[in-house]
């Protein structure tokens, strides 16, 4: 299991994952699960993966490995895959979408033999010179939809645990240091609730129009910054729960004591 969480915001993209996997309780390891396209000035894409690690690394390596040439002939290009030729954000979802179906035709049968699904799911997000900043959810069928001001973050992986805080805390127009703050404070409640999702935790925070290099930081447990705010949430959870007024109903029923009154 992995989480793995999107978000669009007026001022840019905030993007994090998770990087564990695991094959039982005695099987885990790190595997990076976002991973960022970019050339200054004309395009950066960033692209989330959780579901079976063996489909989403071979899909990452159909996007990254293959070009299709006007020849109509499949040759590895020496600079760059097909990521990279993209004309806007809606190309490449629609090129994440073929790389799935074509790992699909490939392995997909395979897989059923053994008892096991074809599971994946993907988070794109990025700019293309010209074209709009996007978010797209991309599925195992390889359809997709997009993130608007009105649903303005999308997850994927395990998604229950850090869903409340999001939709308490974020909208479109949250301030993308808020959004970053809101996003760890959402792992570290899924991490804290189940063991499948764990650090190190990537961020990547991109800003708009400006087709940069965006912000690209790897978190792990003994971060500093991490441990504060996991003890600081903490706190402040056990502080407000206990600020809390009990409700009026239940106080009459009870004595001090906290016995049935007669």
């Amino acid at each position: 299991m992995t989480y793995c969480l999107g978000m669009l915001l007026h001022d840019g993209l905030v993007m994090v994952a998770d990087t564990r996997t695991n094959a039982g309780v005695d099987h885990v390891a790190s595997f990076r699960k976002l991973r960022v396209w970019e050339e200054p000035g004309e395009r950066v894409l960033i692209l989330l993966s959780a579901g079976n690690l063996a489909i989403t690394q071979a899909v990452v390596s159909e996007l990254e490995d293959t070009v299709r040439w006007n020849d109509g002939d499949e040759r590895t290009h020496p600079d760059a895959g097909p990521i990279m030729q993209v004309p806007g954000l809606t190309a490449a979802a629609k090129l994440v979408g073929e790389a799935i179906r074509t790992i699909h035709d490939r392995d997909a049968e395979a897989l059923r033999e053994q008892g096991n699904d074809f599971s994946c799911s993907f988070l794109l997000a990025g700019q293309v010179k010209g074209g709009p900043m996007r978010l797209f959810q991309i599925y195992a069928a390889g359809n997709y939809i997009e993130a608007s001001e009105d649903t303005s973050f999308f997850q994927i992986g395990e998604t229950k645990y850090g869903r409340p805080i999001l939709d308490r805390v974020v909208d479109f127009d949250t301030p993308l240091v808020d959004a970053a703050k809101c996003a760890l404070v959402s792992f570290d409640s899924t991490m804290r609730s189940n063991l499948s999702v764990g650090p190190p935790i990537d961020l990547c925070i991109y800003r708009r129009d400006s087709l940069e290099s965006p912000i690209k930081r790897r978190l792990r447990a003994d971060d500093p910054y991490l441990v504060e705010l996991r003890k600081h949430w903490g706190d402040g959870m056990r502080q407000l729960f206990h600020d809390l007024a009990p409700p009026p109903f239940v106080e009459s029923f009870l004595d001090l004591e906290g016995t049935v009154e007669k």
